[in-house]
């Protein structure tokens, strides 16, 4: 694609290339390929389930040696609420009481969210924020027709004009009420779950992914809560923010896969999806990291038991990675016996979940010592799985590559080609589901960071379709922070509770039993 002066200056003011852009251009004309899925990753064939005495010699493991390491916590939180109150919106704009009554609206509709929503009003944290607002704003609110009153609820909480939570940062958003009308924000959980598991020496590093324009209310919510917070954790929080990168955002085109350009003739550039954040997470120093949505957090009273299953999954990277990097020293210092070669391939297999090469055997050893040292020397991360109930999103598989090395991935099911009846029936054999809860090892055995951006599966991207003012586009997601964006890496799953899987993804999930109180 030849671009004109005016494109260049665009292009390269985001910190792209023409060259990386017209690569874009060509994998929208040429495609994506589907993962090829060679099984279900369960229980004793790529899911590792733990018994009692393998969860307590994990938990004392990390304990013992968690001080001597730099931890930090990752948590993806650039999201804003929108989507939380999908429903609502919708109910604002088709409703008018003037003409139905609220019972005979929601009794002709099939989504029963509003219904749900209705029925456990008084439990959301946010509750007394709004009668508050809105007792101010409308003196006889109380003696309104019950109609009227719920109209004004979801106006109070959701206009500019209100609370605005649409448009809030989910992170920002009251997620928990405990005594007193003491209300917790998503931010605040984070910071005290990771005082019992990701802090050293009694201080917590945590790192957010924000939108730029969030930065000054982040930063004031800190504020607002350190004292607090760090005194009923007698833990110090060190709280980094970054923004996703404008040089990941990717270029859109029409649906003939030429540029889609804006009504000033501007190209039109996207944000690529969670996998841009494997620039952020690169520029990181830290042993190991924890990586968690900011949605996924529970009531205090859950903390003690989701702490311990992060430090499980802490545990085992310790244990793994210490005896990978004692196998990369021995290799360093020189020749092997054919002992020791065959003990190295046993722990990649038995250990570290690797699908040793068919054709290992028939290497001379010093290929052999060379291909052992290639697979141990990457980052690795330890992913726990939750029980799968239906949910939708990625799940543990094992994948086979264009280059015939099978491993384990998550795999979204849009990566998936369901019109394949072998493919769809793998997925159907599915048994876990990814919570997005990883604990990652970034460093080599000498220490040293791994450029994490050449461990990336490119093909492992996503194209979408979009609409913007009415008009339809093509877009391109880079490989997902979890998904393609660490498909070199080195993957443990292991089987974790559902309790440490509690996302909101809509507002009714705040009345999920994780995230009341009573």
């Amino acid at each position: 694609m030849t671009f004109s002066e005016k494109d260049i200056k665009q292009i390269e003011s985001k910190g792209l290339t023409v060259e990386s852009v017209n690569k874009q251009l060509q994998t929208f004309q040429s495609g994506l390929p589907f993962s090829n899925l060679v099984a279900a990753a369960t229980i004793d064939n790529g899911v590792l389930r733990l018994n009692v005495s393998e969860i307590d010699k994990l938990i004392a493991l990390f304990d013992a040696k968690k001080d001597q390491f730099d931890i930090i916590k990752f948590v993806p939180a650039s999201g804003a609420a929108t989507r939380m109150f999908k429903f609502l919106f919708q109910f604002l704009e088709e409703y008018d009481p003037a003409v139905e009554t609220i019972n005979s609206y929601m009794n002709t509709r099939d989504d029963k969210s509003l219904h749900i929503f209705f029925v456990g009003i008084e439990k959301f944290p946010f509750y007394s924020e709004v009668m508050d607002l809105l007792l101010k704003t409308y003196p006889d609110f109380s003696n309104l027709d019950d109609s009227f009153r719920s109209q004004l609820f979801v106006k109070a909480m959701l206009d500019e004009n209100g609370l605005n939570y649409g448009n809030s940062p989910k992170g920002l958003l009251p997620f928990h009420e405990y005594k007193n009308k003491i209300i917790s924000t998503a931010f605040e959980e984070h910071l005290f779950e990771s005082a019992l598991y990701a802090s050293c020496n009694k201080r917590a590093k945590l790192h957010f992914t924000i939108s730029e324009n969030h930065k000054d209310k982040f930063s004031n919510e800190f504020l607002r809560i350190e004292e607090k917070v760090e005194r009923k954790t007698d833990s110090q929080f060190d709280i980094s923010f970054s923004y996703q990168k404008e040089s990941t955002d990717t270029i859109a085109v029409t649906p003939k896969d030429e540029p889609f350009r804006l009504e000033n003739g501007d190209l039109l550039f996207r944000p690529s999806g969670h996998g841009a954040l494997i620039e952020n997470l690169n520029d990181l120093d830290a042993d190991i990291i924890f990586i968690k949505n900011i949605d996924n957090v529970v009531v205090y009273k859950y903390k003690e038991e989701v702490a311990k299953n992060k430090k499980i999954l802490a545990g085992i990277l310790m244990e793994i990675q210490q005896q990978a990097f004692q196998y990369l020293e021995q290799i360093e210092k020189g020749q092997l016996t054919h002992k020791e070669i065959v003990e190295i391939a046993e722990f990649l297999t038995n250990k570290m979940q690797v699908k040793i090469s068919t054709e290992f055997e028939k290497y001379a050893e010093k290929y052999q010592i060379e291909y052992l040292q290639n697979k141990l020397n990457r980052p690795i991360r330890v992913c726990g799985m939750v029980k799968n109930e239906g949910e939708p999103g990625g799940g543990p598989f094992w994948v086979k590559d264009e280059g015939g090395t099978v491993s384990l991935q998550i795999v979204e099911s849009a990566q998936i080609n369901q019109k394949n009846k072998h493919q769809k029936s793998i997925l159907k054999n599915a048994t876990h589901f990814n919570p997005v809860d990883l604990v990652c090892g970034v460093k080599d055995y000498r220490g040293r960071k791994f450029d994490l951006t050449q461990f990336v599966d490119d093909k492992a991207a996503f194209i979408t379709k979009k609409t913007r003012l009415g008009k339809e586009l093509k877009a391109l997601e880079l490989p997902g922070l979890w998904n393609g964006s660490m498909a070199n890496w080195n993957t443990i799953f292991v089987e974790v509770p559902l309790i440490t899987f509690n996302p909101v993804k809509t507002v009714n999930d705040l009345l999920k039993s994780p995230h009341q109180i009573k």
